[in-house]
């Protein structure tokens, strides 16, 4: 619990500096810029972390169906936000992610396999365009994608292995849904 504890109040340390990722200036390039931008915003981290702890219920015996579903799509996302595709109302749309993962867990709701990688895939889909917006006009996007793919597949591994621990005590489990859940509120409720 005691590196769990510290491992936590790292991810907050370096969310601490903004909420949210998206300040819609083009300016992240490199491999580093990529693997840090799940970090630095906690719309992001949240999710992304979410996906990994619904996987462990949803599909035990799948746990890679969602991770792997969330990956393939946000690349496909961030490929079109660097083309300037995007939604509109695409920061709503990540925070009501945010919201409906957390209450997915909170219910502890198991969907059918190909329901749940769907809507897991809606929701990559608008946090890729998201980590498109950010990246610099000339930067190599293969490079940029590399480390945010590296940095989601990190998170949803550590929800993976958070998911089956909280699963033992179904209460923590849930707990964690609502506490994703509220932040998602927070997100959609807060200013700017």
């Amino acid at each position: 619990m005691r590196k769990f504890s510290c491992f936590m109040a790292v991810l907050a340390a370096l969310a601490a500096p903004a909420a949210l990722a998206h300040s819609g200036a083009q300016s992240a390039a490199g491999i580093v810029a990529g693997f840090i931008h799940p970090f630095t915003g906690l719309d992001h981290l949240a999710a992304m972390v979410a996906v990994g702890l619904w996987a462990a219920l949803a599909a035990p015996q799948r746990v890679w169906s969602l991770p792997v579903a969330f990956v393939l799509v946000m690349a496909l996302g961030a490929a079109l936000g660097v083309a300037g595709v995007s939604p509109p109302d695409m920061e709503i749309g990540i925070a009501a992610s945010v919201l409906l993962l957390g209450g997915l867990l909170a219910a502890m709701a198991r969907l059918p396999l190909s329901s749940a990688v769907a809507l897991v895939g809606l929701f990559a889909l608008l946090h890729g365009f998201a980590h498109g917006r950010e990246m610099a006009a000339d930067a190599d996007f293969a490079v940029y994608a590399a480390g945010f793919v590296a940095a989601t597949g990190m998170l949803h591994l550590f929800g993976i292995g958070l998911g089956r621990l909280l699963l033992r005590a179904p209460v923590l489990y849930r707990g964690a849904g609502g506490l994703i859940g509220a932040w998602g509120v927070y997100l959609l409720m807060a200013p700017g």
